[in-house]
């Protein structure tokens, strides 16, 4: 057991590695889109599938809640919480419109849209990027096995240098607490 221990810490290890050398300055470039979109008073709408929705849900959290420092609320809306919705769109309409209809119900122009989806390829996130755009709001993607469909339709997308799902998760929840690091550092 401690071998797979050690294993399973060497790959987040790796990873974060690679993070570090390689995507540091679009991470930069997601920050100061978070923070131009919360100064211009705009909201943060986030969405996923599983544990990514999960991690929408915690970057939301930090966002009207607050990360580390006392602030006052900021618009941070997960898509993913509100089960009637979810149930009502995915009977009515699908399960790929979930997202994309709440985007259209919610969403103004000017807002930042963050999906996350470890491939890239999620149809449902895909969708709601597409509305997004349309409606006059910034994309950003946070993906991981080569960005998939993501890296098209997404203003930026940061692609973790991974194929492992896991350590992708991983640093989506890290690169997630850097924008909220960053929008406590703005004082807005």
């Amino acid at each position: 057991m401690f071998a797979m221990i050690q294993e399973e810490l060497r790959a987040h290890q790796l990873t974060i590695n690679r993070v570090i050398e390689e995507m540091a300055p679009e991470i930069e470039m997601a920050a100061k889109l978070v923070v131009q979109t919360l100064e211009r008073g705009n909201k943060v709408l986030l969405c996923g599938n599983g544990g990514s929705a999960a991690d929408a849900q915690h970057i939301a959290a930090e966002l009207s809640g607050r990360y580390k420092t006392e602030r006052r609320a900021l618009g941070g809306i997960a898509l993913t919480t509100d089960t009637s919705a979810l149930t009502a769109i995915a009977n009515d309409y699908g399960y790929d419109r979930v997202f994309d209809r709440q985007v259209e119900a919610i969403a103004k122009e000017g807002d930042l849209l963050i999906g996350l989806s470890t491939s890239g390829n999620s149809l449902n996130v895909i969708s709601a990027f597409a509305v997004a755009k349309l409606m006059g709001c910034y994309t950003l993607g946070l993906s991981g096995k080569g960005g998939g469909e993501m890296n098209r339709i997404c203003h930026l997308n940061l692609v973790v240098p991974s194929e492992d799902t896991p350590r992708i998760q991983e640093m989506h929840i890290l690169i997630g607490h850097i924008l909220c690091q960053a929008v406590d550092s703005a004082n807005i």
